[in-house]
């Protein structure tokens, strides 16, 4: 199969955010298919770019029965951009069947990468972001959804979940059942927008505040469980700390990384590495 699958990122909000690859493929692409037509041409239109491809809808409801029709544009050699209402496709959006699907086929997946509200809710969360996990959207049902976040009560890596702005209220709840009321998180509203909002503090505090109703697209990100403490020596913690500046850390990276695989504090290895020096 000659032709080619392109997977656009549109803005979250700002179209200044898109770069000028996009705008070129949008302008030479054969064939767009997109979530929202309307979208897409005001989307064109802010960019100052003239269409000239075929455009076909692409959502939900009718993704598999669009399938043949692009797969067979592809196969003619032409060049079919995907491009949802906003953020990369495939990633709780369209575009998942597809990407497999012209894989399959022996069709070239290449992208245009651009804004994701995944990424930019963890950069401004203020929570580690070195390891995170992408929960998508959380189940509608109650009895689901809180089986859903028991399953995560370990979960260690910030947490990124897409959560609709009226069942807000109640998924921060139950964050904070399943979590504790002091878990550190961060509740993201329109992103990038004209009224973008971020509001950190503990789950139950956020939960009290959307309480009173939140409107806009939202980004949850949720802080790991912080590790149990590890009773070990301080001999056995200066041990650690040499193993990792044996493999080529700092000593300040060595000690950080033993504050991380232990959870102990800080302070408490650093004198375990002095006591142990001094003896």
């Amino acid at each position: 199969m000659t032709g080619r699958l392109v997977l656009g990122g549109a803005p979250l909000g700002q179209p200044g955010d898109v770069g000028p690859r996009l705008r070129r493929v949008m302008a030479e692409a054969d064939v767009l298919a997109v979530e929202d037509t309307r979208r897409l041409h005001r989307l064109a239109t802010d960019l100052e770019v003239t269409l000239t491809g075929r455009v076909v809808t692409f959502h939900e409801s009718v993704e598999r029965s669009r399938l043949p029709g692009l797969l067979s544009a592809l196969d003619q050699g032409q060049t079919v951009l995907l491009i949802t209402d906003a953020g990369m496709p495939s990633v709780s959006d369209p575009g998942y069947t597809l990407v497999r699907a012209a894989i399959e086929a022996g069709a070239e997946v290449t992208s245009v990468p651009g804004p994701s509200a995944v990424t930019t809710a963890l950069a401004v969360s203020g929570l580690p972001v070195d390891r995170f996990c992408f929960e998508g959207f959380l189940p509608r049902r109650a009895g689901e959804r809180r089986s859903r976040l028991a399953g995560l009560a370990d979960e260690r890596r910030t947490m990124v979940f897409f959560e609709s702005p009226h069942r807000l209220a109640d998924a921060l709840a139950d964050c904070a059942a399943a979590f504790g009321d002091s878990r550190a998180a961060a509740v993201c509203r329109e992103l990038t927008k004209t009224h973008e909002e971020v509001r950190r503090g503990p789950l139950t505090e956020l939960a009290s505040w959307a309480a009173d109703g939140v409107r806009g697209e939202i980004t949850l990100v949720v802080a790991g469980a912080s590790p149990e403490p590890v009773a070990l020596s301080a001999g056995e913690l200066a041990a650690l700390v040499a193993g990792e500046e044996a493999a080529g850390a700092t000593r300040k990276d060595a000690i950080r990384a033993v504050v991380t695989r232990t959870g102990l504090p800080r302070r408490t290895v650093y004198d375990a590495v002095v006591a142990t020096k001094d003896t």
